[in-house]
Protein backbone atom coordinates (compact mmCIF):
# COMPACT_ATOMS: atom_id res chain seq x y z
CA UNK A 1 0.00 0.00 0.00
CA UNK A 2 1.04 3.58 -0.65
CA UNK A 3 2.79 5.58 2.06
CA UNK A 4 0.17 8.14 3.16
CA UNK A 5 2.72 10.94 3.55
CA UNK A 6 4.25 10.32 0.13
CA UNK A 7 0.83 10.19 -1.51
CA UNK A 8 -0.29 13.43 0.12
CA UNK A 9 2.85 15.20 -1.12
CA UNK A 10 2.38 14.01 -4.67
CA UNK A 11 -1.26 15.00 -4.73
CA UNK A 12 -0.18 18.56 -3.98
CA UNK A 13 1.29 18.64 -7.49
CA UNK A 14 4.56 18.20 -9.36
CA UNK A 15 6.24 21.38 -8.02
CA UNK A 16 5.76 20.45 -4.35
CA UNK A 17 6.81 16.86 -5.10
CA UNK A 18 10.02 17.93 -6.88
CA UNK A 19 10.95 20.20 -3.96
CA UNK A 20 10.47 17.37 -1.45
CA UNK A 21 12.40 14.83 -3.53
CA UNK A 22 15.31 17.22 -4.01
CA UNK A 23 15.64 17.48 -0.24
CA UNK A 24 15.11 13.76 0.40
CA UNK A 25 17.15 11.97 -2.23
CA UNK A 26 17.83 9.01 0.07
CA UNK A 27 14.13 8.10 0.32
CA UNK A 28 12.54 5.74 -2.23
CA UNK A 29 8.85 6.67 -2.14
CA UNK A 30 6.16 4.00 -1.97
CA UNK A 31 3.08 4.83 -4.06
CA UNK A 32 1.93 1.30 -4.73
CA UNK A 33 -1.85 0.98 -5.23
CA UNK A 34 -2.14 4.79 -5.11
CA UNK A 35 -5.06 6.52 -6.81
CA UNK A 36 -3.55 9.29 -8.95
CA UNK A 37 -6.19 9.28 -11.65
CA UNK A 38 -6.24 12.52 -13.65
CA UNK A 39 -3.53 14.26 -11.57
CA UNK A 40 -1.18 16.72 -13.34
CA UNK A 41 2.37 15.44 -12.71
CA UNK A 42 4.10 17.05 -15.65
CA UNK A 43 7.89 16.85 -15.23
CA UNK A 44 7.62 15.01 -11.89
CA UNK A 45 10.65 13.11 -10.60
CA UNK A 46 9.38 9.58 -9.99
CA UNK A 47 12.72 7.87 -10.39
CA UNK A 48 12.89 4.52 -8.55
CA UNK A 49 9.41 5.06 -7.08
CA UNK A 50 7.23 2.04 -6.32
CA UNK A 51 4.03 2.60 -8.34
CA UNK A 52 3.02 -1.02 -8.74
CA UNK A 53 -0.75 -1.37 -9.24
CA UNK A 54 -1.16 2.40 -9.04
CA UNK A 55 -4.04 4.05 -10.91
CA UNK A 56 -2.58 6.67 -13.26
CA UNK A 57 -5.42 6.60 -15.76
CA UNK A 58 -5.64 9.88 -17.74
CA UNK A 59 -2.81 11.34 -15.65
CA UNK A 60 -0.64 14.07 -17.20
CA UNK A 61 2.93 12.73 -17.04
CA UNK A 62 4.57 14.71 -19.83
CA UNK A 63 8.38 14.68 -19.45
CA UNK A 64 8.06 12.82 -16.12
CA UNK A 65 11.03 10.74 -14.95
CA UNK A 66 10.13 7.09 -14.24
CA UNK A 67 13.61 5.64 -14.70
CA UNK A 68 14.06 2.49 -12.61
CA UNK A 69 10.53 2.91 -11.26
CA UNK A 70 8.23 -0.04 -10.56
CA UNK A 71 5.05 0.34 -12.61
CA UNK A 72 4.17 -3.35 -12.74
CA UNK A 73 0.42 -3.89 -13.14
CA UNK A 74 -0.14 -0.12 -13.01
CA UNK A 75 -3.06 1.43 -14.90
CA UNK A 76 -1.84 4.15 -17.30
CA UNK A 77 -4.73 3.98 -19.72
CA UNK A 78 -5.05 7.22 -21.73
CA UNK A 79 -2.20 8.77 -19.73
CA UNK A 80 -0.11 11.56 -21.30
CA UNK A 81 3.50 10.31 -21.27
CA UNK A 82 4.95 12.41 -24.08
CA UNK A 83 8.75 12.59 -23.79
CA UNK A 84 8.62 10.64 -20.50
CA UNK A 85 11.70 8.79 -19.22
CA UNK A 86 10.91 5.12 -18.54
CA UNK A 87 14.43 3.74 -18.92
CA UNK A 88 14.99 0.49 -17.03
CA UNK A 89 11.51 0.73 -15.49
CA UNK A 90 9.48 -2.34 -14.56
CA UNK A 91 6.41 -2.10 -16.81
CA UNK A 92 5.38 -5.75 -16.72
CA UNK A 93 1.60 -6.24 -17.02
CA UNK A 94 1.08 -2.46 -17.06
CA UNK A 95 -1.90 -1.04 -18.96
CA UNK A 96 -0.91 1.66 -21.48
CA UNK A 97 -4.00 1.27 -23.63
CA UNK A 98 -4.62 4.43 -25.71
CA UNK A 99 -1.81 6.24 -23.83
CA UNK A 100 0.35 8.85 -25.56
CA UNK A 101 4.00 7.76 -25.32
CA UNK A 102 5.31 9.65 -28.32
CA UNK A 103 9.04 10.38 -28.01
CA UNK A 104 9.14 8.51 -24.68
CA UNK A 105 12.25 6.54 -23.70
CA UNK A 106 11.54 2.93 -22.71
CA UNK A 107 15.06 1.65 -23.32
CA UNK A 108 16.07 -1.41 -21.27
CA UNK A 109 12.63 -1.50 -19.64
CA UNK A 110 10.89 -4.73 -18.64
CA UNK A 111 7.46 -4.61 -20.30
CA UNK A 112 6.59 -8.31 -20.38
CA UNK A 113 2.89 -8.76 -21.23
CA UNK A 114 2.25 -5.01 -21.07
CA UNK A 115 -0.84 -3.68 -22.89
CA UNK A 116 -0.06 -0.99 -25.48
CA UNK A 117 -3.19 -1.43 -27.59
CA UNK A 118 -4.08 1.68 -29.61
CA UNK A 119 -1.30 3.62 -27.89
CA UNK A 120 0.84 6.28 -29.56
CA UNK A 121 4.56 5.43 -29.51
CA UNK A 122 5.52 7.55 -32.52
CA UNK A 123 9.27 8.19 -32.29
CA UNK A 124 9.58 6.37 -28.97
CA UNK A 125 12.85 4.63 -28.02
CA UNK A 126 12.59 0.98 -26.92
CA UNK A 127 16.19 -0.14 -27.42
CA UNK A 128 16.91 -3.47 -25.67
CA UNK A 129 13.46 -3.45 -24.07
CA UNK A 130 11.98 -6.77 -22.92
CA UNK A 131 8.58 -6.85 -24.64
CA UNK A 132 7.85 -10.57 -24.57
CA UNK A 133 4.12 -11.12 -25.01
CA UNK A 134 3.35 -7.40 -25.10
CA UNK A 135 0.18 -6.31 -26.93
CA UNK A 136 0.66 -3.57 -29.54
CA UNK A 137 -2.48 -4.16 -31.57
CA UNK A 138 -3.43 -1.11 -33.66
CA UNK A 139 -0.68 0.95 -31.99
CA UNK A 140 1.10 3.86 -33.68
CA UNK A 141 4.75 2.78 -33.75
CA UNK A 142 5.94 4.95 -36.62
CA UNK A 143 9.62 5.84 -36.42
CA UNK A 144 9.92 3.97 -33.09
CA UNK A 145 13.32 2.47 -32.26
CA UNK A 146 13.10 -1.22 -31.28
CA UNK A 147 16.77 -1.93 -31.92
CA UNK A 148 17.86 -5.17 -30.17
CA UNK A 149 14.48 -5.38 -28.42
CA UNK A 150 12.91 -8.72 -27.48
CA UNK A 151 9.42 -9.00 -28.96
CA UNK A 152 8.93 -12.75 -28.83
CA UNK A 153 5.24 -13.67 -29.01
CA UNK A 154 4.28 -9.98 -29.06
CA UNK A 155 1.04 -9.05 -30.78
CA UNK A 156 1.64 -6.33 -33.40
CA UNK A 157 -1.32 -7.06 -35.63
CA UNK A 158 -2.66 -3.95 -37.41
CA UNK A 159 0.17 -1.90 -35.85
CA UNK A 160 1.73 0.97 -37.80
CA UNK A 161 5.49 0.34 -37.90
CA UNK A 162 6.30 2.49 -40.91
CA UNK A 163 9.98 3.48 -40.91
CA UNK A 164 10.44 1.84 -37.49
CA UNK A 165 13.86 0.47 -36.52
CA UNK A 166 13.74 -3.24 -35.68
CA UNK A 167 17.37 -4.05 -36.44
CA UNK A 168 18.51 -7.15 -34.52
CA UNK A 169 15.12 -7.37 -32.80
CA UNK A 170 13.77 -10.77 -31.76
CA UNK A 171 10.27 -11.13 -33.23
CA UNK A 172 10.11 -14.92 -33.23
CA UNK A 173 6.53 -16.21 -32.95
CA UNK A 174 5.26 -12.61 -33.04
CA UNK A 175 1.90 -11.75 -34.61
CA UNK A 176 2.30 -9.09 -37.33
CA UNK A 177 -0.90 -9.83 -39.21
CA UNK A 178 -1.66 -6.91 -41.56
CA UNK A 179 1.02 -4.79 -39.86
CA UNK A 180 2.35 -1.74 -41.72
CA UNK A 181 6.12 -2.19 -42.08
CA UNK A 182 6.68 -0.02 -45.13
CA UNK A 183 10.29 1.23 -45.20
CA UNK A 184 10.97 -0.42 -41.83
CA UNK A 185 14.48 -1.55 -40.88
CA UNK A 186 14.80 -5.23 -39.93
CA UNK A 187 18.49 -5.94 -40.47
CA UNK A 188 19.32 -9.35 -38.94
CA UNK A 189 15.94 -9.38 -37.19
CA UNK A 190 14.61 -12.77 -36.09
CA UNK A 191 11.10 -13.45 -37.43
CA UNK A 192 11.27 -17.22 -37.01
CA UNK A 193 7.73 -18.66 -37.09
CA UNK A 194 6.26 -15.14 -37.06
CA UNK A 195 2.84 -14.40 -38.54
CA UNK A 196 3.18 -11.80 -41.31
CA UNK A 197 0.08 -12.76 -43.26
CA UNK A 198 -1.03 -9.79 -45.40
CA UNK A 199 1.68 -7.60 -43.83
CA UNK A 200 2.93 -4.60 -45.83
CA UNK A 201 6.73 -4.50 -46.19
CA UNK A 202 7.18 -2.44 -49.34
CA UNK A 203 10.71 -1.02 -49.44
CA UNK A 204 11.60 -2.60 -46.09
CA UNK A 205 15.23 -3.49 -45.27
CA UNK A 206 15.48 -7.15 -44.24
CA UNK A 207 19.05 -7.99 -45.14
CA UNK A 208 20.12 -11.21 -43.33
CA UNK A 209 16.78 -11.38 -41.50
CA UNK A 210 15.59 -14.81 -40.35
CA UNK A 211 12.08 -15.57 -41.62
CA UNK A 212 12.37 -19.34 -41.47
CA UNK A 213 9.05 -21.18 -41.08
CA UNK A 214 7.20 -17.87 -40.99
CA UNK A 215 3.67 -17.33 -42.34
CA UNK A 216 3.90 -14.84 -45.22
CA UNK A 217 0.72 -15.56 -47.16
CA UNK A 218 -0.09 -12.55 -49.39
CA UNK A 219 2.62 -10.48 -47.68
CA UNK A 220 3.78 -7.46 -49.71
CA UNK A 221 7.58 -7.35 -50.15
CA UNK A 222 7.69 -5.16 -53.26
CA UNK A 223 11.10 -3.53 -53.74
CA UNK A 224 12.27 -4.80 -50.34
CA UNK A 225 15.92 -5.57 -49.62
CA UNK A 226 15.99 -9.28 -48.77
CA UNK A 227 19.62 -10.03 -49.56
CA UNK A 228 20.89 -13.09 -47.68
CA UNK A 229 17.56 -13.36 -45.85
CA UNK A 230 16.51 -16.82 -44.59
CA UNK A 231 13.13 -18.15 -45.75
CA UNK A 232 13.67 -21.86 -45.09
CA UNK A 233 10.27 -23.63 -45.08
CA UNK A 234 8.46 -20.28 -45.06
CA UNK A 235 4.94 -19.97 -46.45
CA UNK A 236 5.11 -17.35 -49.22
CA UNK A 237 2.05 -18.43 -51.16
CA UNK A 238 0.65 -15.55 -53.21
CA UNK A 239 3.22 -13.18 -51.70
CA UNK A 240 4.12 -10.11 -53.75
CA UNK A 241 7.91 -9.90 -54.16
CA UNK A 242 7.97 -7.77 -57.30
CA UNK A 243 11.31 -6.00 -57.73
CA UNK A 244 12.69 -7.34 -54.45
CA UNK A 245 16.40 -7.97 -53.96
CA UNK A 246 16.83 -11.63 -52.97
CA UNK A 247 20.50 -12.07 -53.83
CA UNK A 248 21.99 -14.89 -51.81
CA UNK A 249 18.69 -15.54 -49.99
CA UNK A 250 17.90 -19.01 -48.69
CA UNK A 251 14.43 -20.12 -49.81
CA UNK A 252 14.98 -23.86 -49.56
CA UNK A 253 11.73 -25.79 -49.07
CA UNK A 254 9.79 -22.51 -49.13
CA UNK A 255 6.23 -22.51 -50.48
CA UNK A 256 6.05 -19.88 -53.24
CA UNK A 257 2.96 -21.12 -55.04
CA UNK A 258 1.33 -18.28 -56.95
CA UNK A 259 3.91 -15.76 -55.72
CA UNK A 260 4.73 -12.68 -57.77
CA UNK A 261 8.49 -12.71 -58.41
CA UNK A 262 8.44 -10.40 -61.39
CA UNK A 263 11.70 -8.50 -61.76
CA UNK A 264 13.26 -9.95 -58.60
CA UNK A 265 16.99 -10.46 -58.27
CA UNK A 266 17.58 -14.06 -57.20
CA UNK A 267 21.25 -14.20 -58.10
CA UNK A 268 22.97 -16.97 -56.10
CA UNK A 269 19.76 -17.65 -54.14
CA UNK A 270 18.98 -21.12 -52.82
CA UNK A 271 15.58 -22.45 -53.97
CA UNK A 272 16.33 -26.11 -53.41
CA UNK A 273 13.11 -28.14 -53.08
CA UNK A 274 11.03 -24.95 -53.08
CA UNK A 275 7.49 -25.06 -54.45
CA UNK A 276 7.29 -22.54 -57.31
CA UNK A 277 4.06 -23.77 -58.89
CA UNK A 278 2.22 -20.96 -60.73
CA UNK A 279 4.81 -18.40 -59.57
CA UNK A 280 5.55 -15.45 -61.87
CA UNK A 281 9.29 -15.13 -62.71
CA UNK A 282 8.93 -12.63 -65.56
CA UNK A 283 12.11 -10.51 -65.94
CA UNK A 284 13.64 -12.16 -62.85
CA UNK A 285 17.41 -12.56 -62.48
CA UNK A 286 18.01 -16.28 -61.92
CA UNK A 287 21.77 -16.38 -62.44
CA UNK A 288 23.54 -19.07 -60.40
CA UNK A 289 20.29 -19.99 -58.60
CA UNK A 290 20.10 -23.41 -56.94
CA UNK A 291 16.83 -24.99 -58.14
CA UNK A 292 17.68 -28.61 -57.33
CA UNK A 293 14.48 -30.53 -56.61
CA UNK A 294 12.31 -27.43 -56.91
CA UNK A 295 8.78 -27.66 -58.30
CA UNK A 296 8.83 -25.26 -61.24
CA UNK A 297 5.99 -22.92 -62.29
CA UNK A 298 4.82 -25.43 -64.90
CA UNK A 299 4.69 -28.25 -62.29
CA UNK A 300 7.84 -30.07 -63.39
CA UNK A 301 10.58 -30.91 -60.90
CA UNK A 302 13.98 -29.39 -61.59
CA UNK A 303 16.90 -31.80 -61.39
Amino acid sequence: MANIEHLALLQEGAVRWIEWRTKNLQIEPDLSDANLRGVNLRGANLKSVNLSKADLCQTKLISANFSNANLSSANLQEAQLIDANLREANLSLANFMAANLSLADLSYSNAIAADFRSSNLNGAVLINANLIGADFRAANLRNADFGDATLRRANLSDADLMAANLNNANLSHANLYEAELISAYLFKASLHKANLICAHLTGAYLREANLSESELYQADFRWANLTKAIFIRANLTKANLRGADLRGANLSEADLRGANLRGVNLSKANLEQANLADANFEDANLSKVNLHGAIMPDGTIHN
